[in-house]
């Protein structure tokens, strides 16, 4: 169940409309699957547009994983180690995901955002290996448009049992995770053969 506090950002937050829904996706106090599965429910109730919030999950997600690059970008290894525990990344996180990304390549800034774990902490290595900027926000946006249609179109059909979105969505997760893992196979023989073609 969630917690008073949360219910309370969470109005805080939609009490601001499009705003909000972006910017609790920004901060990251919350876990982005309930925001926008509570903007769903609002969507639900006629107050919001599903389009629209969809844009606003998108854009707010894009920019929270943005400070994150900047953060492994600017700040290197020791700042994110440093402080990264007041983003709820935790240096076995980020650990997992430099390996990932080391191993797949920038690939892996897509597939990444569907897999527990690494999701969260995937773009400080980016930041880290100077991925550019512009490669890393496409990927970035490409995960987040299909994340945010799917747990906006899970709240909007959950209506006022929006609270329950955890339960219902995970049967769903084993494919997130399977489609990502497919798409690391496939980019990583990708970029094998094209290694190959160039030598």
């Amino acid at each position: 169940m969630i917690s008073n506090i949360i219910n309370q950002l969470l109005e805080i937050f939609m009490s601001l409309g499009y705003f909000g829904i972006a910017l609790g996706l920004m901060i990251e106090v919350i876990p982005s699957e309930i925001v926008l599965s509570y903007a769903g429910y609002l969507v639900a109730k006629g107050q919001i547009n599903f389009v629209e919030a969809v844009i606003a999950g998108t854009i707010g997600g894009t920019l929270a994983q943005i400070f994150l690059y900047w953060l492994g970008y600017y700040g290197g290894r020791p700042i994110v180690e440093k402080y990264g525990k007041y983003l709820l990344i935790k240096k076995h996180h980020l650990d997992v995901a430099e390996s990932w990304f080391n191993k797949y390549g920038v690939g892996v800034i897509f597939s990444a955002r569907f897999i527990p774990v690494v999701r969260h902490a995937i773009s400080i290595p980016a930041g880290l290996a100077k991925m550019p900027l512009l490669k890393f926000t496409v990927y970035t946006v490409l995960a987040i448009v299909p994340w945010s249609i799917f747990f906006i179109y899970l709240g909007e059909k959950l209506g006022a049992n929006w609270r329950h979105i955890k339960e219902y969505a995970a049967p769903y997760t084993p494919y997130f995770i399977g489609g990502a893992l497919l798409f690391i196979a496939i980019y990583t023989v990708y970029m094998m053969k094209k290694k190959r073609a160039v030598r």
